[in-house]
């Protein structure tokens, strides 16, 4: 047996690499940690421009046609969401549930900007930082990019997963 696993065709066409794509794993983690490092430094900046501007954040919310009535509550729940959502995407154990939620709050984001580019008369605008001197097309182009790789995360985080528990 001994002899078997030295021998060089079992290093190269054995069972050993063929239960272990090492290379494939290595670059699904590098990936996935890409993807999330992007997400946090996004949602970290965003949160904190939004604080940071807290009185003029919350007066654009309170001009929004469709949250007028509890803009108190979303001005202090979305920066409180997407830290939480930095958060959950930088402990490993949880960061699957991290790059849910990441999909959905941008998702959620661009679907917001969208109903108030076609159906509404007056859009404030309560983005800070860098992202206020895009234009509206250009921020949903923004949000759909950090959508798909919040989704691509998903795929490969849950096949990374999957797949660990094929080659334990």
């Amino acid at each position: 047996m001994k002899k078997e696993l030295l021998s060089s065709s079992y290093l190269t066409r054995g069972a050993f690499f063929q239960k272990r794509p090492v290379f494939s794993w290595l670059s699904r983690n590098l990936i996935i940690e890409i993807i999330c490092s992007l997400l946090i430094i996004l949602f970290i900046y965003s949160s904190l421009s939004k604080l940071s501007a807290y009185n003029r954040f919350s007066v654009q919310l309170s001009k929004s046609p469709f949250i007028t009535s509890y803009y108190q509550l979303v001005a202090w729940g979305i920066p409180a969401a997407e830290i939480a959502i930095a958060f959950l995407l930088a402990v490993k154990r949880t960061r699957l549930a991290g790059l849910y939620a990441s999909f959905f709050l941008m998702s959620l984001f661009t679907a917001y900007l969208v109903i108030m580019l076609n159906f509404s008369y007056y859009i404030p605008c309560s983005c800070g930082g860098v992202l206020e001197y895009l234009s509206w097309e250009q921020h949903i182009v923004f949000n759909s990019f950090f959508i798909v790789i919040a989704a691509a995360g998903v795929l490969l985080k849950t096949y990374n997963t999957n797949s660990k528990n094929i080659y334990a």
